[in-house]
């Protein structure tokens, strides 16, 4: 097992991908001569040249467009967004084409494609370039969305997306390109609609993905310490919520916390709370907390940027809160 960088991983899932299969492509900004902006795709245009690892103008919406014809067509695009924020100039090819013409096609084209890149809060990006678009998308029919938070599974589901017949977005978080971790040397995939159980428990089950699993197990450390016992989901999958896997850890815990980077208004803990309700309400025995960043753009200030999204000792106050209430 080799130690690798979450963007060497990513890159790796994309190697094996187009080595094996011809009609598998990369398209983007900066993807080719240059490699990427976090150099995901750093030497794969000097491997595969330019009809496969395809630089292109700064022009979302085009190029996006020209990656969902492709897929329907039988290649097999991967569409890197410089920074996911600007993948709001592509909504339209986004939604009305990639997301519904196998619906409104009658089954005529699939449409094999990944898109995915860098967004969340990073470190003083400003706030058009520190954009969580998983909630504008997740209402979108006919797209699956994953969010990855560990090199293992950002390698595992790149490779799924890139192999599956619907359009994947996949969500990298900006400050996670340089986490490192061992890696099998054969080959793995990693599901497109499950979550992962990262830690057992019997007191309260926390929900969370992409960057927030770190700030919830440095949470974690310091409440098992105290004598508490979260149980710990990683989402993974943004469409389709396994709300079966979240359900099965309600029945033993009876209590949920959702960690989450997106806002509160509108966000992913939103729509999980709804799901929770329809399903599962008498699994609880206290409200869902949800712990989500600010209503606000996030400001380019480091010290506000720092305040608006949620950190381990928020964590911490909340579990103690919540367990609280045991009678």
């Amino acid at each position: 097992m080799a130690k690798v960088f979450m963007f060497d991983a990513l890159r790796a899932a994309i190697d094996e991908e187009m080595e094996k299969d011809s009609t598998v492509l990369v398209i983007g900004e900066d993807v080719g001569h240059y490699g990427g902006s976090y150099k995901v795709t750093k030497d794969l245009h000097a491997k595969y040249g330019d009809l496969r690892v395809l630089d292109t103008p700064i022009a979302e919406n085009s190029f996006m467009g020209m990656a969902i014809g492709a897929a329907m067509t039988g290649l097999r695009p991967i569409v890197e967004g410089m920074n996911m924020s600007f993948l709001l100039l592509a909504f339209n090819q986004i939604s009305n084409n990639a997301g519904m013409l196998r619906y409104t096609s009658g089954g005529n084209f699939k449409i094999p494609m990944v898109i995915r890149g860098p967004g969340g809060v990073g470190r003083q990006l400003g706030a058009e370039h520190s954009q969580r678009l998983e909630a504008y998308f997740q209402a979108i029919p006919g797209l699956k969305i994953v969010a990855c938070s560990t090199p293992y599974n950002a390698k595992g589901l790149l490779k799924s997306a890139i192999q599956d017949d619907n359009p994947v977005i996949l969500f990298e978080h900006v400050l996670l390109y340089n986490l490192q971790e061992e890696l099998p040397d054969h080959e793995y995939f990693v599901s497109l609609d499950k979550a992962e159980l990262v830690r057992e428990g019997k007191d309260v089950t926390i929900l969370t993905y992409s960057r927030m699993r770190h700030h919830v197990m440095q949470a974690v450390h310091s409440l098992v310490l105290e004598g508490y016992d979260p149980e710990v989901l990683d989402l993974i999958s943004l469409k389709p919520i396994d709300i079966k896997s979240i359900g099965k850890s309600l029945a033993k815990t009876h209590r949920l916390i959702i960690v989450e980077e997106c806002m509160k208004t509108g966000g992913i803990g939103a729509e999980i709370i709804a799901q929770v309700n329809d399903q599962f309400f008498d699994h609880l025995d206290a409200a869902v907390v949800r712990l989500s960043s600010q209503d606000i753009p996030t400001p380019y200030n480091g010290e506000l940027e720092k305040a608006t999204v949620i950190h381990p000792h928020q964590i911490i106050e909340s579990v103690r809160n919540l367990l609280s209430l045991q009678v």
